[in-house]
């Protein structure tokens, strides 16, 4: 668990302020030579972005009240959390108690483990970003400080049908293609069998194709 001496409330609106509409975003980039980057950069055109994260969570099944929807659209919540990481379970049930409507990041295979350290710097969980703000460790009290300067409610404000969104990996994954099935090879053609021959005075003709091959 990480602690941090917070800064005067006025120093959080200041940064969060600051921080405007940024978002956290990872981008898997695969050059031509075959080596994979991480980077909160968008790539080139020609490289294809694996996986995009940070943005405002959609209220699924039901709006959210306009002046929690803007709260959620200057500054979207990211829960960055593992399996069997208990500082991530208390993060997400603080977020969930309070009506925060978030975006969780799971972090489960290597790929997500080198994203989450090119984007924070170490692979530590849990980590919380609050529009371009970083918190990493759980601190209830860290947490809430930022999540009030940000203006989000004390209270949970969700309407009963709202549903959280499901939680994704940090790198999306890519389906493998199914391999293509052989064509069936065809059975070459049975030669048909020859007529006996009548007996004569002039020589037996021989078959010069016994397999039946055709080209």
């Amino acid at each position: 668990m990480h602690r941090r001496f917070a800064p005067l409330f006025i120093a959080f609106g200041t940064l969060l302020a600051m921080a405007g509409t940024a978002q956290a975003q990872v981008y898997k980039v695969v050059g031509p030579d075959g080596r994979v980057t991480f980077s909160d950069k968008p790539p080139a055109p020609s490289a294809p972005a694996v996986s995009k994260g940070g943005a405002a969570p959609s209220a699924a099944g039901g709006a959210l009240p306009y002046q929690l929807n803007q709260t959620a659209q200057r500054y979207p919540v990211t829960l960055y959390a593992g399996n069997n990481c208990a500082p991530c379970d208390s993060g997400r049930t603080l977020l969930i108690n309070r009506g925060v409507p978030f975006s969780e990041k799971r972090v489960e295979s290597n790929d997500d483990i080198a994203a989450l350290k090119n984007l924070a710097g170490d692979n530590g969980l849990p980590m919380l970003t609050i529009g371009g703000q970083r918190l990493k460790g759980y601190s209830d009290s860290e947490w809430s400080q930022y999540l009030d300067a940000a203006g989000y409610p004390k209270t949970s404000q969700l309407p009963p049908s709202y549903r959280r969104p499901a939680a994704t990996p940090l790198v999306a994954r890519t389906a493998t293609p199914a391999p293509t099935a052989a064509p069936a090879a065809e059975a070459p053609a049975t030669a048909p069998t020859p007529a006996p021959a009548e007996p004569s005075i002039a020589p037996q003709r021989t078959n010069t194709n016994p397999g039946g091959i055709r080209f």
